[in-house]
């Protein structure tokens, strides 16, 4: 039995829900009133409950959906909402898995968090993240969530951010949403949905394929129809304009309020030959219709609230979808249109980028089967715990869709291009829903030095003109400064701004940290999912060989904090390689493994192929730079950029109070002359821009309490560490920070 006997404060905090008899049993008061929290499960979370120490804080929580009544503008959005009830200290594990006991403390009013929220039982959380250190404050340490961070932060900008209307893309997911909702009416009894598409054939062309053909030989209108296919009548390869057509008049059979959407970027459509995600009658099982409808409504369920027994009951019906014939990849698709923000489509295109761009395995079932329900859902998971991260290539399953399109690998997949297969009988008796390619997306635009200043870059445009051109020559570039200087922003931004255009299919990103190794960035040893070792390459030769395969474009490595790994050994023999002079096959080396069909090839890094680094110089944590890596880079210096350039940026672009951004400027150069003249810091701690400028445009009258939060939250904490020795100097200067303010 674990018993409380620290006063350290532990990192890991947990999140429980309180509520027994399918979420209608609330616990709260006498979990309160017994000082426990107990699990209301006999077979499940045991291992989780047990490893809960005393010490650690626990917060009882209560998850849930709300579109009105909100402190934001959530533009009519349904929006993730997680109450917190009581907080409190484990003091004592007995190890059964079912309990703990708590020191609880009730609070007077439920306290709202929104955005980052889960609906399991028991949420386990550490400050790993921003996101995750700003709820812990929230719920234990009483401080107010930042709605504009999150609102606009990557996973939730599309929906939820400060955008304006004309620059929000995937406008066509909220009417999508509202046709499958109104579409669950029609579960129990489809014929007055299909009689009304029927109807709707005879006005609007384009519908004449409902068409069945029956066991006993004759044919005639389609009886029945699972929701897939209905949302298929608007997602055929046909000009908008039809598709507008029929969405309306299924909106308004349906009962939809939500206006259908001016454009369809990131869809699948149906190829026009095979629009039904089921067979004909007369090759059609009893249940097949009924078993698409079941996973539609286990989906809306498990959307509603990801809890344990709605993820069972929808792999189950996941898995009993996938039996009805020809179904295969594309139960995705129409799960995707249904739920756009929370399912991924598999269709061939989005198959080959989550592989070859992000680096994500499909678990396939059979041969090149669909995954069952349960690999679906954990890489669901996966792709969402990345879609938070900054620099991510997709930030959600329409952006995800949408990119892989563009994506400059593509697949040639004869199940979704209208070929014969084995699943498809040449005189398409199981007629199957195939998808069509999109229309080519437009040219990329191009983008220069003026681009990255009209992007809120505060360098003169000579500045960065001739951070390039230094790029070009020495092939190898590394930008450093002070923490907040935006090192990353503009690494990223010379990287397109070298290849002439905003294409992030030619940049690759990477951190390095202490752990990095050769066999991660260059080659290595990795494990299979047969449990076995193979040699694959790293993030370093991914791009090598891009830029080997396409020698007339531009590639791009962005290596963020190069100085917190150990390049000499990352780079391994590459390292010499990256020279501007050795860019050629005769100075090739061979690496210290083969390649992975076992010959040993050797390498060149081609001439194609730049390198930006980024250098945080105030961490005392890191060792001073390997003298190789000095002499094969170009050093940029970037320095903190306050001043009218930056004014009319912040005022302009992100909605700052013109009356206060002088005062805030004052106030953050009155710091770093302070840790400047500091004989123990200098210069190089100096805070960067970035620290005053927001992300995102902020609302009227929000500067004072913007300014107050990137304070307490920021930069407080980044002084406590700098004067870590002098507490009261810390104390001191976030005192003046916020004087009179």
């Amino acid at each position: 039995m674990d018993t409380l006997n620290s006063s350290i404060e532990p990192a890991v905090t947990w999140f429980v829900g309180a509520a027994y008899g399918g979420g209608t049993d609330s616990q709260v008061a006498r979990f309160l009133a017994e000082g426990i929290w107990e699990n209301g499960y006999d077979d499940k979370l045991l291992d989780l409950v047990r490893s809960m120490r005393p010490g650690e804080r626990i917060a009882i929580k209560s998850a849930y959906t709300r579109k009105h009544g909100l402190p934001f503008d959530n533009r009519g959005r349904s929006v993730s909402v997680m109450a917190i009830k009581a907080v409190g200290t484990i003091t004592e594990n007995p190890g059964d898995g079912k309990r703990v006991k708590v020191s609880w403390t009730s609070l007077d009013t439920v306290r709202e968090w929104y955005f980052y929220t889960n609906r399991t039982t028991v949420w386990r959380v550490q400050p790993d993240n921003w996101a995750s250190a700003a709820l812990i404050s929230f719920a234990f340490d009483g401080e107010p969530q930042d709605l504009d961070r999150f609102r606009n932060a990557p996973f939730w900008r599309e929906r939820y951010g400060t955008v304006s209307p004309t620059a929000q893309r995937f406008q066509w997911t909220e009417f999508f949403e509202a046709v499958a909702e109104r579409l669950l009416m029609y579960a129990a009894d489809r014929t007055p949905l299909i009689e009304g598409i029927q109807d709707i054939a005879t006005r609007v062309p384009g519908l004449g394929y409902m068409q069945d053909r029956f066991p006993d030989g004759t044919a005639g209108p389609l009886r029945d129809i699972c929701p897939f296919t209905a949302m298929g009548t608007f997602n055929r390869s046909m000009t908008d304009a039809n598709r507008r057509m029929i969405a309306g008049e299924l909106a308004n059979l349906l009962g939809v309020a939500v206006a259908v959407p001016p454009s369809f970027e990131g869809i699948p459509v149906l190829n026009n030959q095979r629009s039904w995600f089921f067979s004909y009658a007369d090759t059609r099982e009893p249940g097949d219709i009924d078993k698409l409808w079941d996973v539609f409504v286990a989906a809306n369920s498990l959307v509603d609230e990801d809890e344990p027994g709605k993820r069972v009951a929808f792999m189950h019906a996941y898995d009993e979808a996938l039996e009805v014939r020809g179904i295969a990849w594309n139960l995705s698709t129409g799960l995707y249109w249904a739920h756009p923000w929370d399912f991924a489509t598999l269709d061939s295109q989005s198959r080959n980028y989550i592989g070859n761009r992000l680096g994500m395995t499909i678990i396939e079932n059979g041969h090149r089967g669909p995954p069952k329900g349960q690999s679906y859902l954990g890489l669901l998971d996966d792709l969402r715990l990345r879609f938070g991260e900054d620099d991510y290539p997709v930030h959600s399953f329409p952006d995800l869709s949408l990119e892989s399109w563009k994506f400059k690998n593509p697949v040639d997949d004869p199940a979704e291009t209208g070929a014969n297969v084995d699943e498809i009988v040449p005189d398409q008796s199981a007629v199957r829903a195939v998808f069509e390619i999109p229309p080519a997306a437009a040219p990329l635009a191009p983008y220069t030095a003026s681009d990255i200043v009209n992007d809120g870059c505060f360098l003169e445009y000579g500045e960065i003109d001739r951070l390039i051109e230094r790029l070009r020559t020495k092939k190898n570039l590394v930008l450093q400064g002070p923490p907040g200087t935006g090192k990353t922003w503009l690494a990223r931004r010379l990287a397109f701004a070298l290849i002439g255009q905003k294409d992030p299919n030619n940049v690759r990103a990477v951190q390095f940290h202490p752990n990095l190794s050769y066999e991660d960035f260059v080659r290595g040893w990795r494990p299979t999912g047969e449990g076995k070792l193979s040699l694959a390459d790293g993030v370093f030769m991914e791009a090598i060989r891009a830029a080997s395969k396409e020698p007339a474009e531009t590639f791009v490595v962005v290596i963020e904090e190069i100085n917190r790994g150990n390049p000499a050994q990352i780079f391994g023999e590459l390292l010499t390689l990256l020279e501007a002079g050795k860019r050629t096959p005769s100075e090739a080396l061979e690496l210290s493994y083969p390649d992975p069909d076992g010959i040993r090839r050797s390498v060149h890094i081609p001439e194609n192929l730049y390198v930006i680094g980024t250098m945080n110089i105030a961490d005392r944590s890191l060792a001073l730079v390997d003298l190789a890596l000095r002499r094969r880079f170009a050093f940029a210096n970037l320095e903190p950029r306050l001043g009218p350039v930056w004014r009319d940026w912040v005022i302009g672009e992100r909605g700052l109070d013109p009356d206060l951004v002088a005062d805030i400027e004052h106030r953050i150069t009155e710091l770093n002359d302070q840790i400047g003249a500091d004989a123990r810091l200098g210069a190089q701690f100096r805070l960067g821009h970035s620290y005053v400028t927001p992300a995102h445009r902020l609302e009227p009258g929000n500067t004072r309490e913007w300014f107050h939060q990137v304070v307490e939250t920021e930069i407080g904490p980044l002084l406590d560490e700098y004067w870590f020795d002098t507490p009261d100097e810390a104390r001191r200067a976030r005192t003046r920070l916020l004087l009179n303010w």
